[in-house]
């Protein structure tokens, strides 16, 4: 049986409630419900992220409203505006001190190519920096547009292999042991 593109098993005819699911699938629905943003407001993309977070648009309905301002305890970094060259390797530092899995939103016409700046000082796209996960297009792009780019991250995260990943880091880390 197949639920919102969770695959879950239950059979009434065993006692007592029993579902039956893959660990893919529980890990990679808890990871996409408790998104924790790491707004990297640069220009003014970062108002249209604040907007996301008022009562009218309410990203709270997707379990991301705890909006995190230290690396350490967010796993999705929204960069919402202009990067330049000086501001590059602050980005990077930030990106590298976020815990694994870690996620990349570039909002924004100018955080994903450069936007109307072709100039020396302002880096053509955050993607030279940061892999990123999710573009949103846009100048500046609407709440409503963040609040898309989000789903869509949640649903990446709902197809990744998480317990490959959390199996294999063990199996290197036992091989480094012996």
């Amino acid at each position: 049986m197949k639920q919102n593109g969770t695959e879950l098993g239950y059979n009434s005819k065993v006692e007592g409630d029993v579902v039956v699911t893959k660990a893919d699938a529980v890990i990679n629905w808890v990871r996409s419900h408790s998104v924790w943003p790491m707004p990297m407001g640069l220009a003014c993309c970062a108002i249209e992220l604040m907007g996301a977070s008022a009562s009218r648009f309410d990203i709270a309905r997707f379990g991301m409203e705890v909006m995190r301002f230290s690396p350490r305890q967010s796993d999705c970094m929204i960069v919402a505006g202009t990067v330049t060259y000086k501001m590059a390797p602050a980005v990077r530092r930030i990106y590298d001190q976020m815990a694994e899995p870690k996620w990349v939103v570039a909002m924004g016409a100018c955080a994903s190519t450069g936007g109307m700046y072709r100039s020396y000082a302002t880096m053509q796209g955050v993607d030279h920096v940061v892999p990123v996960d999710v573009y949103i297009s846009g100048c500046p792009p609407r709440p409503e547009a963040l609040l898309d780019g989000m789903m869509r991250l949640q649903e990446k995260i709902r197809t990744e292999h998480s317990s490959r990943e959390l199996l294999g880091g063990r199996e290197e880390q036992m091989k480094l042991r012996a």
